[in-house]
């Protein structure tokens, strides 16, 4: 983004978080390229086929979003992240539907390597890749009672692909405050997933 579209958004999320809702709807084309991009990325790691496309994740994001009683998000990576975490809450409600509808709500335990792939940066597209990041969502839930900015911190990185600087950015810390929390992040969501798994040693 050129550091005028940029500016034009810093000023558009000025008018919103001053109570011009009017501001969001000539926001969307601004970011609608990076929002492509967020859910095209959340997609690969939620969405094991084509029920829900990139563009229909956008725009339940976009509604989801226009419908926030309070709009006020400080920047452009502070509302990227907010996206990504409305379109991670989407997926997960349409995997675990699909998962349930295709065996009957039951559930079966996750093994430790399906839950190291779904910690890794690449994406696993099948039933057993869902299973285990429904289990990653679950553990992410109990980080947020533990360490609330470590959950903020792979929210911002794994589901919405934000580099360490933007996600510093979007959270007001440092880079190497991120670096840190996203290391100690994945240490606990291991242990705690290997553990709920009965994998721990």
């Amino acid at each position: 983004m050129s550091d005028s579209a940029d500016d034009t958004v810093q000023g558009l999320l000025t008018e919103l978080r001053s109570g011009d809702r009017r501001a969001f709807d000539r926001l969307l084309p601004l970011v609608y390229a990076e929002l492509r991009e967020i859910a095209r990325r959340t997609r690969r790691r939620w969405d094991a086929d084509d029920s829900m496309n990139t563009t229909a994740l956008v725009h339940e994001a976009y509604l989801r979003l226009a419908g926030t009683s309070a709009m006020a998000w400080e920047d452009r990576p502070h509302f990227m992240c907010v996206a990504a975490r409305a379109m991670r809450q989407i997926l997960l409600d349409h995997v675990k539907r699909r998962q349930a509808a295709k065996r009957g709500a039951g559930t079966r335990p996750v093994p430790l390597h399906e839950i190291e792939v779904a910690l890794s940066t690449g994406p696993d597209p099948t039933d057993a890749g869902a299973d285990a990041l429904i289990a990653l969502d679950e553990a992410l839930q109990r980080l947020q009672t533990h360490d609330p900015r470590q959950t903020r911190i792979v929210e911002c990185r794994f589901f919405g692909g934000m580099t360490i600087d933007d996600t510093a950015v979007a959270l007001g810390v440092s880079p190497a405050t991120v670096k840190r929390g996203w290391a100690m992040a994945q240490a606990w969501l291991y242990r705690e997933l290997a553990r709920s798994s009965g994998s721990e040693p």
